[in-house]
């Protein structure tokens, strides 16, 4: 029979628990990072003038140099800055790469553990194609935890020394401006962490795969040959 046939055994062995986990930390992986929103504050002190509190606000996928101050900077101080000033640095790249990995492993890890509960016969009895198919997807997406973990935690780090810059062209003697505050990225270190979990998880997980390959099945023991019986006389 090829249809469905539920059963939660699998669930209670390494091979269905992993992709349980799998399944649960790559939500918060991609949550916490796609689910972000900051903002930078200075407040700006002109000769003569009530203090100005501007403000940028950024949020995923942390195109910073798209973050404007407002209210606009060429509107205060006589005109001290003549442009618009902007946060700096392009970070999308890796804040993308880092969710869309995440994203798909959570579609993946919940197909994989959907046929491991319901279709776990089939899975068994392919041939040994599917469980090497699953090995390989597997081996590929702790691959992928790796790098993406990597260049996010590295594009983080830049984010905070982005958002900690001071303010140009701030001028002491007449513009004095002062650091108000930058949301905290707490989240953001969660979402680092939680990247290398998975990336623990999945490069376990692959060794519970790889015993359902037919690469770890063990072939049977050769056939003795018969002896023959004494000679007659």
């Amino acid at each position: 029979m090829s249809g469905l046939r539920v059963d939660l055994g699998p669930a209670k062995e390494p091979l269905g628990l992993v992709r349980a986990l799998q399944w649960f930390f790559s939500i918060f992986a991609f949550a916490t990072c796609g689910g972000y929103g900051g903002a930078v504050s200075f407040r700006i002190s002109c000769d003569g003038q009530p203090n100005i509190t501007v403000t940028a606000s950024f949020a995923y996928p942390f195109r910073l140099n798209h973050a404007v101050f407002t209210p606009s900077l060429t509107k205060v101080c006589n005109k001290t800055w003549l442009t618009d000033v902007h946060l700096v640095g392009d970070f999308s790249s890796s804040a993308q790469f880092f969710v869309t990995v995440a994203v798909f492993a959570f579609l993946y890890s919940m197909a994989a553990l959907a046929l491991y509960l319901g279709y776990l016969h089939l899975y068994r009895g392919a041939g040994g194609k599917l469980p090497l198919v699953d090995f390989l997807v597997t081996v590929a997406f702790s691959f992928l935890w790796l790098v993406s973990s990597s260049a996010w935690a590295k594009a983080l780090t830049d984010v905070k020394i982005s958002t900690a810059a001071p303010l140009p062209d701030c001028r002491p003697q007449t513009v004095v401006c002062f650091p108000a505050g930058v949301t905290p990225m707490g989240s953001l270190n969660v979402s680092v962490v939680f990247g290398f979990l998975n990336l623990v998880l999945w490069a376990g997980s692959s060794w519970f795969v790889y015993k359902e390959t037919n690469f770890h099945r063990l072939s049977p023991p050769p056939v003795a040959a018969p002896t023959a019986g004494p000679a007659a006389m």
